[in-house]
């Protein structure tokens, strides 16, 4: 059943007077599609077996029609709604009580681990007429006697797709099994996997089918944008975005819950209120971190798919995808944390290159292009920084007593014979050393020659090479001529390229086009900066320009190409020349490299540094093409 276009108000629905009151005391006006079709068939009775993406107002959808059956005089549970995680049992529970809050005698008990058992036992004694809970913790309180359901009425699945990907489909047949066999059932999904139809198949009877099509499923109310960015500059995009782009809240998305921690200390490093949302929080951190989001003391949250289920505040006005979703129907989850009920919203995916494949793949899930973007560029940055420091000036110089200032900056330039000018130059100097106002460099743009060639010249070939063998990734697939057969290494006269050796060759099926796609992705190296390549039987030769950060080529080491890592090693036996070196760091240490700032001078080479988020071993890799070295899941 499909979703036609109405302006019914819920007055037209059938509901009970005093929950119809309490939800136009809350402001809603007309129902959304999904309560439009669903309301009326769970008044009746009916199974219904619903599905839309969220954000599309399915809890009022099933709440409003229970609530607008239930007996508040019958103290028992008559109600039993199962979340996927505890956020959602916590949003649910709350939009019921807000339903009921004009039903005398009514009660609702959220259930999920993490909470004292202590607590909940207390609650469940004054018998509550609803129950929304986790799975495992609604099977733990039935199998204790602590909570029974003969008086259940209507069972809801909420999110059901969510619950059977994270393992609890026997635990939803065992909590099926202990209720009454004449019961109400509602199971919503945003999606129907065989799972799904299997469970309606086997627990509904002769159910009602909603299908919420259209903008619900393609997000139109949120503004999306995607940005290639390699993974080393990731972290530069992400903040450069959330510096240049105004928003009120924001939710970073993320594959792992380490990653949730580590994203979230660097974001604070840089300024920015964030905190993780990860399942190894208990349950009291997980809630006040919510708080904190909803009343403003926390702008930015990073979070797993898992931990941001039900995840429903108002404040949010941005979703960031830092980890590309490897399923196309979570992206749709994620975003949905924005935009929600009509609210605009905005959503930016960073796409390292090698996976545009997934980009792709959720466009055609959502049936839309998702527009690319630039990443801000150092030019836009200083502008901006430029604009908020005058701002602070002029507010300064307007609601400020400076009495004091102008005395002492006189009395300064007298006794130090110094032009206003000069002292005030150095002042701002000061105040901007930890937040550059000019940046020169630009490692998140396409890498210019000049970058990394000192004297501006072009790289020359050496005389007896023949012709140019630089390719371009994805451009030539020309096979290449062999040379040094003899295991002698061809000359390297070019004093603007090294060579490499890399433990990869003819026995392992590589190409020339797999070697350059593999370096230039996991390096942020353009292709055409790759001098030649010589593939031998067990290793290949590759020419690479002159200043490769140690930690790039240490990253190279672990890349995969045809099942193969690199391992790449100079060819002459003598470790890189490190970026760093040169600009006074004492032997070329990494730790101080680390804290030199974005904007200081880099030795010559078309290497951009590398984010220390993006370490990690690669593995084995079959597929073909450029980027075949695929990074391992974290």
């Amino acid at each position: 059943m499909e979703t036609p276009e109405t302006s019914v108000g819920f007055d037209a629905l059938g509901l009970a007077p005093v929950i119809e009151q309490a939800v136009l005391e809350l402001g809603y006006e007309t129902p959304t599609a999904i309560q439009l079709q669903c309301i009326p068939h769970l008044l009746a009775g009916r199974d219904l077996l619903g599905q839309a993406q969220t954000g599309t107002g399915k809890t009022a959808a099933f709440a409003l029609p229970l609530l607008s059956r239930i007996d508040p005089d019958l103290r028992r549970p008559q109600i039993l709604v199962l979340t996927p995680t505890r956020e959602l049992a916590l949003q649910v529970a709350e939009a019921f009580q807000g339903y009921a809050k004009h039903l005398k005698g009514f009660n609702v008990l959220p259930i999920y681990g993490g909470q004292a058992y202590g607590l909940q036992l207390g609650q469940l004694k004054r018998n509550p007429q609803v129950i929304v809970g986790t799975p495992g913790r609604v099977m733990d309180h039935i199998r204790r006697g602590t909570l029974s359901l003969e008086g259940i009425r209507t069972l809801v699945l909420d999110e059901a797709d969510e619950m059977l990907n994270m393992g609890f489909a026997e635990d939803i047949d065992w909590i099926f099994d202990q209720a009454p066999a004449e019961r109400q059932v509602a199971l919503f999904s945003a999606t129907m996997p065989s799972g799904i139809r299997r469970v309606a198949q086997d627990r509904l009877v002769d159910p009602v089918e909603v299908k919420i099509v259209g903008d619900s499923e393609t997000v139109n109310t949120i503004d999306q944008h995607h940005c290639i960015v390699t993974r080393f500059h990731k972290l530069d995009a992400l903040t450069r975005i959330m510096e240049l782009e105004p928003f009120d809240a924001m939710l970073i998305f993320v594959r792992t819950k380490n990653a949730t921690s580590e994203l979230a200390d660097k974001l604070k490093a840089h300024g920015f209120a964030a905190e993780p949302l990860n399942g190894d929080m208990n349950q009291e951190m997980r809630e006040r971190t919510i708080e904190r989001l909803k009343n403003g003391q926390l702008d930015v949250l990073v979070a797993t798919d898992v931990a941001a289920r039900g995840l429903d505040v108002e404040r949010i006005s941005h979703v960031v995808n830092y980890d590309i979703p490897t399923d196309p129907s979570a992206y749709v989850h994620r975003i949905g944390r924005t935009g929600r009920a009509g609210r605009a919203g905005r959503a930016v995916l960073l796409v390292e290159p090698r996976e545009r494949g997934l980009l792709k793949a959720i466009e055609r899930t959502i049936r839309r292009n998702i527009p690319a973007m630039e990443p801000p560029s150092a030019a836009a940055l200083s502008e901006s920084r430029i604009d908020r420091f005058t701002e602070v000036l002029l507010k300064t110089r307007a609601d400020e007593d400076l009495d004091f200032f102008y005395r002492l900056l006189s009395r300064i330039a007298q006794e130090q014979e110094l032009e206003i000018m000069d002292i005030a130059a150095a002042l701002a100097y000061l105040n901007q050393r930890d937040r550059p106002l000019n940046l020169k460099d630009d490692p998140l743009r396409p890498p210019r020659r000049e970058r990394f060639e000192e004297r501006g010249e072009r790289p020359q070939r050496s005389p007896d090479r023949g012709p140019d063998r630089r390719q371009e990734a994805g451009r030539d697939d020309r096979p290449r001529r062999e040379e040094a057969r003899d295991g002698q290494r061809p000359r390297r006269d070019d004093a603007d390229l090294v060579s490499y050796r890399i433990e990869v060759g003819h026995q392992h099926g590589v190409s020339p086009r797999e070697i350059v796609g593999a370096i230039a992705n996991e390096s942020g190296l353009e292709g055409r900066y790759i001098g030649r390549i010589d593939i031998q039987n067990e290793y290949s030769l590759v020419d690479l320009p002159k200043g490769m950060p140690r930690e790039v080529f240490e990253h190279l080491k672990r890349v995969f190409v045809c099942g193969q890592a690199l391992r790449i090693s100079p060819a002459e036996g003598k470790a890189p020349t490190p970026a760093w070196e040169g600009r006074g760091d004492a032997g070329g240490d990494r730790s101080a490299a680390s804290r030199a700032p974005a904007s200081a001078p880099r030795a010559p080479g078309a290497f951009r540094p590398k984010d220390r988020d993006g370490a990690g071993p690669r593995r084995p890799s079959t597929g073909k093409g450029p980027g075949s070295g695929r990074k391992s899941r974290d």
